[in-house]
């Protein structure tokens, strides 16, 4: 097994308030024959000619809470109707929608064209809309297109995946099938798979992401991610996996990100050792961690909850099933012993053949109900103020 990760982080800039205009450049593309303008106002943004920096503020507040607004709405709807089918960042909600299929008889055939289209800068709400299908490609939505939503028609129909390793791509962080840089992010039902061969123990250059989100505030909802080592790069900020299949062997949760986990299954394939989580908290001061509430642990192998990639690596398990797949010890310093004095790992309440705590290391926690309740809702990334459950 690999005892060292490639950081391969990436520093953005923010992007500057001036490079939004008033409105985007005309884009008008020949879909089926027929000319599309994919231009849209930026509603909510001012010139940054007049120098109103207060005024420039609240409107991007206002942009914002209407996002906020518009996610209370649509999920109102959903418990009303006692259905999640369809119901979730439609035309309805957005006149902003961009169609993929394979098949034709939408406005693109590839994911990436319709990112494409979305401008630098966006402030509102974009869905892309793709079919059922298996998309072989490579998608990057860069740092500064937020608000982009993909909806698929079922984690089990549509599916975006490449190939790539750290090897082939460079880095690990280079390996992803699909790079969400940008902020207000959201995916609901459709699969994200690395379909490079899973490596066996101890292979070098075998990463493969299938996903890395390194943007903030962003949503994952009824969503599949396939891979085996680092399947799911959870780079960095604050994010919301609910109902989702993750599924990997090495560290196939990963990253530094500030991420609230909530009725997921997470499956190894591991045909020997392995790790579900490898989270990289670096410092006591940094409010990043993973918390899985209500989830399942599945599968095969005989592996870890969890290894300290950083020396704060900050994991904890709520009321999760675990099934007879994680070692007796529990977690792994990742080899530096001095991990084990800042490392926080925590079970609350976790059930199944997994979950027995008596050959744990002694450094990780069964938690009280009050060490607990810092992870066990949306307050662990700020939720309340841009998800609505």
């Amino acid at each position: 097994m690999e005892q060292t990760k490639e950081n391969g982080r990436k520093l953005h800039a923010e992007p500057a308030m001036a490079s939004m205009g008033v409105m985007v450049a005309a884009r008008t593309q020949m879909v089926a024959g027929v000319a599309r303008d994919f231009s849209w106002e930026f509603s909510d943004s001012v010139d940054s000619s007049s120098g109103d920096a207060s005024n420039m503020s609240s409107n991007l507040a206002a942009t914002q809470k209407d996002f906020l607004e518009w996610i209370k709405e649509v999920d109102a709807r959903e418990h009303a109707s006692g259905s999640t089918a369809n119901l979730f960042y439609t035309s309805e909600a957005t006149d902003n929608v961009i169609t993929v299929s394979k098949s034709g008889g939408a406005d693109f055939s590839t994911v990436q064209d319709a990112v494409d289209v979305v401008p630098s800068g966006n402030q509102q709400r974009v869905v892309i809309q793709i079919a059922a299908g298996t998309y072989e490609e490579k998608v990057d939505i860069p740092e500064g297109k937020d608000y982009i939503s993909f909806v698929g028609a079922g984690s089990d129909a549509t599916t975006i995946t490449w190939d790539d390793t750290a090897t082939s791509a460079g880095s690990t962080f280079k390996s992803a099938s699909v790079a969400v840089n940008s902020d207000f992010f959201i995916a609901r039902d459709i699969a994200f798979k690395n379909s490079a061969e899973a490596p066996p123990p101890g292979a070098v250059g075998r990463q493969a992401v299938a996903l890395r989100i390194s943007g903030d505030k962003a949503s994952f909802i009824s969503c599949n991610f396939y891979g085996a080592q680092d399947t799911l790069y959870d780079n960095k900020g604050r994010h919301y996996f609910k109902g989702c299949f993750i599924q990997g062997s090495i560290d196939f949760i990963f990253g530094d990100g500030q991420s609230y986990y909530e009725s997921c299954q997470l499956n190894s394939i591991a045909t020997s050792s392995g790790s579900l989580t490898a989270q990289k908290r670096e410092q006591p001061s940094e409010n990043t961690g993973f918390s899985f509430v209500n989830c399942k642990v599945t599968g095969s192998g005989m592996i870890y909850l969890g290894r300290a990639w950083g020396a704060y690596s900050r994991v904890v398990f709520l009321f999760t099933y675990i099934d007879d797949i994680i070692k007796p010890v529990g977690w792994n310093d990742f080899g530096d012993s001095s991990n084990q004095q800042t490392a926080f790992y925590g079970e609350y309440q976790c059930s199944g053949p997994g979950a027995n705590s008596k050959d744990r290391v002694t450094w990780s926690y069964q938690l009280s109900a009050e060490q607990a309740a810092p992870f066990q809702t949306l307050d662990f990334v700020d939720g309340e103020a841009w998800v609505e459950t």
